[in-house]
Order: C-alpha cells, then structure tokens, then sequence
C-alpha cells in the first residue's frame, strides 16, 4: 500500500480534523493537545507553531521530540486494521493518533486514553 498521500499531507490540514471530530462529540481542543502532546512529546506551543508553518504529516510525525514508550499499549482497529498490526512503523503512528481521537470523541476518559 502507498501511503505517500497521507505522508505528504500538511498537519495544518489535518490538525482541524481531528479538533473537530472531538468537539462534535463534547470533547475540547485542549484535549486533542493534551493527546498530542502525550502521543508525541510536542508542547502545547510547539503545536501552535507547526500549524502556523507548512509541514507534513510524515515531518510532524518523524520531528517529534519524544514519541511516548506506552503508545504500543495502544491496540484495536482503526478503519478497519489493528493498529499494533500496522507494519509501517510511520503510519502506525499516524493510526495511534487516529485510534486516540477515535476514543476521545467515544467518550473514554483521558486517564484510559493516555494510558495511565
């Protein structure tokens, strides 16, 4: 499967999708931060300024300062796969982030969430 689509893809671009997704449901952008932050090591300003910029998913993803030891917890499907069965080890970071904003907008709390 060619992923470069989604690779190429601008987080500027994505980053509102994801908000959104959770606010439909009752959720806060401060809580898609807060995920983004615990999945990637990124501060809530570094988001800020990423967004301001013109980078890709795939660079969001590969500049993270600290992709977090516990995101292999992560587990179930995502548009149909199993994340920890992703052999893509790129978008099967790009699935945990999916696969968490998934259980935010379900309602899960943010301690199952994140994994503590």
């Amino acid at each position: 499967m060619n992923n470069d689509k989604v690779y190429q893809m601008d987080f500027s671009k994505i980053y509102p999708l994801l908000v959104n997704k959770a606010k439909k449901k009752g959720r806060t952008e401060a809580e898609v931060d807060e995920i983004i932050c615990w999945l990637t090591g990124y501060q809530p300003e570094d988001i800020k300024l990423i967004l301001e910029k013109q980078v890709s998913y795939a660079e969001f993803f590969r500049n993270a300062p600290e992709l977090n030891a516990n995101r292999h917890l992560i587990k179930g499907s995502i548009c149909g796969i199993r994340v920890e069965e992703i052999e893509d080890p790129l978008m099967q970071e790009i699935r945990y982030l999916d696969k968490l904003i998934d259980e935010l907008a379900k309602g899960k709390a943010m301690d199952k969430i994140l994994r503590k």
